[in-house]
């Protein structure tokens, strides 16, 4: 049986940015393992004497999961790629809370990894006071992968979702990356657009991209689209991998996302 405490326990001191916004550390616990992850805490929300918010109105919230680069144990890689990176150059203004679990060595966005960024999440919604019907998912690469895999298994959590150079089905012959809800699913691309039909996404991509190669996005935005799905496509025509600077630099993707807003609670 699965055991989760998310009771979000206070890990080491808080990384203030100069603008202001803070990158609390926190630990979660799951199956027995504690696991490291930190929680970006707008500067205008505030934090009281205990840590907790000053009860303002809720707040958006995004989960963020990293790519493999990122993998490890120490509760600081996640959050210097990516979407880290523009949140803490953006600190002053930046609006959301932003929750930046980690995935293990070796390990995908999928089983107990997976039940740890839903604990994560769960957590930082409820001591930060996020909206829940405002909580947006995104990752890039393999978290790009995480992107599908969990809005799969948790189609009714998140309001919208943004998956940077992620796939459905492996890249390459010899990566075993594939989006494991779909896996056996006589065409995974389509299987995945009727499932997540309901959902806004905006998919992100490079045109030049040589280690999850476009076609993935390609086909999955297609693949929306034939299902009636509410689903954007910009594929950046000079980008290789790194497309992720260029979607989390985007205005108008930031602009969209917080205008999404999940109907009801499941």
């Amino acid at each position: 049986m699965m055991m989760v405490s998310t009771a979000g326990c206070a890990s080491g001191a808080a990384d203030t940015t100069p603008a202001g916004g803070q990158f609390l550390k926190r630990e979660v616990t799951v199956d027995g393992g504690v696991h490291r992850y930190q929680v970006f805490v707008p500067a205008r929300h505030g934090l009281g004497k205990t840590g907790g918010t000053h009860g303002q109105a809720p707040v958006p919230v995004i989960l963020f999961l990293h790519g493999s680069g990122e993998r490890g144990e120490d509760g600081e890689k996640q959050v210097h790629s990516g979407l880290g990176l523009y949140v803490r150059a953006n600190a002053g203004d930046f609006p959301a809370l932003v929750v930046f679990p980690q995935s293990p060595e070796g390990q995908s966005w999928e089983g107990q990894t997976a039940r740890v960024a839903l604990a994560t999440l769960e957590a930082s919604v409820r001591e930060f006071d996020g909206d829940p019907r405002r909580v947006y998912l995104t990752g890039m690469s393999r978290g790009g992968y995480g992107t599908y895999s969990l809005a799969l298994d948790h189609p009714t959590r998140f309001a919208a979702l943004v998956p940077v150079c992620g796939g459905i089905t492996s890249p390459r012959r010899e990566e075993p990356l594939v989006v494991g809800p779909m896996a056996g699913e006589p065409d995974p691309f389509q299987a995945a657009a009727r499932r997540l039909a309901h959902l806004p996404i905006w998919i992100f991509h490079g045109a030049l991209d040589d280690v999850v190669p476009p076609e993935q996005s390609r086909r999955m935005h297609a693949a929306f689209e034939a299902a009636g799905g509410n689903a954007r496509y910009t594929e950046l025509p000079d980008a290789n991998h790194n497309s992720w600077d260029a979607a989390y630099s985007d205005d108008a993707m930031w602009a969209w996302l917080f205008a999404q807003h999940r109907p009801s609670r499941p």
